[in-house]
């Protein structure tokens, strides 16, 4: 099965066209972390995290386990922000 998202030394290529709607997916780039999700009017949101101790615990995680990663950080900072 082909991927919609692919890695080279070049870039990061997407393609929609073969996304789920409302499913995130995922690459490493340059010690970052790229989300991207198509939404249900077929917009491409697409988000980059640099942030070292996530972009690990994603490396190491396994792909069902990304979203409560990042849950978990989300949770931490508002915390942090109150």
């Amino acid at each position: 099965m082909e991927s919609p998202i692919e890695v080279n030394d070049d870039g990061v290529k997407l393609k929609p066209e073969i996304m789920e709607p409302e499913k995130f997916y995922h690459c490493i780039f340059k010690e970052k972390v790229i989300l991207v999700f198509k939404d249900h009017q077929e917009f491409l949101n697409c988000f980059e995290i640099e942030e070292s101790d996530i972009v690990e615990k994603i490396k190491s995680s396994k792909d069902e386990d990304i979203h409560s990663v990042l849950e978990s950080y989300i949770e931490k900072e508002k915390l942090k922000k109150q």
